[in-house]
């Protein structure tokens, strides 16, 4: 069964009050997380967040206009 896609939000936006106390912690901090959940070096761990920001949909970019910040 399918979870709405308002359900699946909630979680996630709790998920990450649980892990950093805000509903988002911001770029420095998600690659700090990044780097020390998977043994890589921070500046490796920039490069896949910043990687995986570009890739935002169209939807989730009108959703935070700030994802367009990130050069590429």
């Amino acid at each position: 069964m399918a979870r709405s896609l308002d359900s699946y939000f909630k979680s996630r936006r709790k998920r990450l009050r649980k892990r950093f106390g805000t509903a988002h912690p911001g770029f420095a901090r998600v690659a700090q997380s990044i780097a020390s959940r998977q043994g890589i070096p921070i500046k490796r761990a920039r490069a896949i967040l910043a990687a995986r920001t570009r890739a935002a949909s169209a939807a989730a970019k009108r959703r935070n206009p700030r994802l367009k910040r990130v050069r590429g």
